[in-house]
């Protein structure tokens, strides 16, 4: 996983609450066993039609949003199942932060260990960022280690549980942070074998 300190980019405005894992990436799509490959397919049945051709009322794949990696969305996202696949499919898109009021926990959870970063702030920022979001210029600055977001007229302070904020910013998924205990897993194995 990277490590992600701070990060600057284009926001895409989603003003849609409980939105599903299904509607992020839809089940056909869940062919792969990799991490990767499943961002072409984010929002599909929103983007495209039955025939695959790009729908004009979802504009993600418009000139104004092209290289968004910050999603603002309403309540409740990631609500629904728990495929990781979500995630995964936000990240391989660009996303690499995701604004909201509220998160569903499994998304939440999931999310911080593909290394996104999750922000919730209160529906009446989330607002005026959308507003601020409808032409495609608004880039608004996290900083993830002053746990802040600059938007050029003010900051705001937001939380974010330290367990979460430390792996983020030292780019450990659970596979890394099992190993930071290498010496004392063999030590454990030494001793183990030792015994039998």
């Amino acid at each position: 996983m990277e490590a992600i300190k701070e990060h600057t980019g284009k926001v895409f405005p989603l003003n849609r609450s409980n939105v599903d894992t299904d509607q992020i990436i839809p089940k056909q799509f869940l062919k792969r066993v990799e991490r990767t490959g499943f961002g072409q397919f984010v929002f599909y049945s929103w983007r495209f039609d039955d025939d695959g051709n790009a729908k004009s009322d979802f504009e993600l794949d418009s000139d104004r949003y092209k290289d968004a990696s910050i999603l603002i969305a309403g309540e409740n996202f990631g609500c629904g199942s728990s495929r990781e696949h979500a995630p995964w499919a936000l990240l391989d898109f660009g996303f690499k932060v995701i604004i909201a009021p509220s998160f569903a926990d499994i998304f939440y959870n999931n999310a911080f260990k593909n290394g996104i970063i999750l922000i919730k702030a209160d529906e009446t920022q989330i607002e005026e960022w959308m507003e601020q979001s409808k032409d495609g210029t608004f880039r608004p600055h996290i900083d993830l280690v002053n746990q802040t977001i600059s938007d050029g007229e003010k900051q705001v302070s937001f939380d974010i549980p330290s367990y979460h904020k430390e792996k983020l910013l030292n780019g450990w998924d659970d596979i890394a942070l099992t190993l930071l205990l290498d010496d004392k897993i063999k030590e454990y194995e030494e001793k183990h074998a030792a015994k039998a």
